[in-house]
């Protein structure tokens, strides 16, 4: 086996991304504290070419030396837009006709791997806070939640990751299964 070249990647620029048909899904993060964290949903909304990534709260915005350290310029790439609060961003996705998810654990959820969605469905997807996750308030005004399935110890993952494990899940079937 061989790595493949940067060439061989096909990388897209920022002016080639921009262009590109993207995905129907929006990243919503919620009052999330680490920068870094931020940064690292930005890289993942840019590897999977989704819509947007929409801060609310106290979530850190470009400019941001922690967002452009683990992001990588993603945020450069990536539309974004910074709410107040999360109510703002829920009324302006319901607005463009999205469906809007919660990822937290609720009775009622529908678990990850069950999610079921056409691939041209409009999704907003909400990531919480990292101690508190998703405000009760936020999942009221949810269509539902999706919560991803865990038979450890700890029943929780960094922000990053569960964004990495959500967001993979409902791009791979509408961009990389043909």
């Amino acid at each position: 086996m061989q790595k493949r070249s940067m060439e061989e990647l096909s990388r897209k620029s920022v002016e080639e991304f921009k262009r590109s048909e993207k995905t129907p899904v929006i990243a919503v993060l919620e009052n999330v504290r680490s920068a870094y964290n931020v940064g690292s949903v930005f890289r993942t909304a840019d590897a999977f070419l989704l819509q947007a990534v929409y801060l609310t709260g106290y979530t850190a915005y470009p400019p941001h030396k922690e967002i452009r350290k683990t992001a990588l310029g993603a945020e450069d790439s990536v539309d974004w837009r910074h709410f107040p609060n999360a109510s703002e961003a829920i009324e302006a996705l319901r607005e463009m006709g999205y469906r809007v998810y919660a990822v937290e654990q609720v009775h009622e959820s529908i678990m990850l791997q069950d999610m079921v969605t056409a691939p041209d469905e409009k999704i907003a997807v909400i990531f919480g806070n990292e101690v508190t996750g998703v405000e009760q308030d936020t999942i009221a005004k949810c269509d539902a939640c999706i919560e991803i399935p865990q038979i450890g110890m700890k029943h929780s993952l960094n922000i990053a990751t569960a964004a990495g494990v959500v967001l993979w899940e409902l791009t791979r079937n509408r961009v990389f299964v043909k």
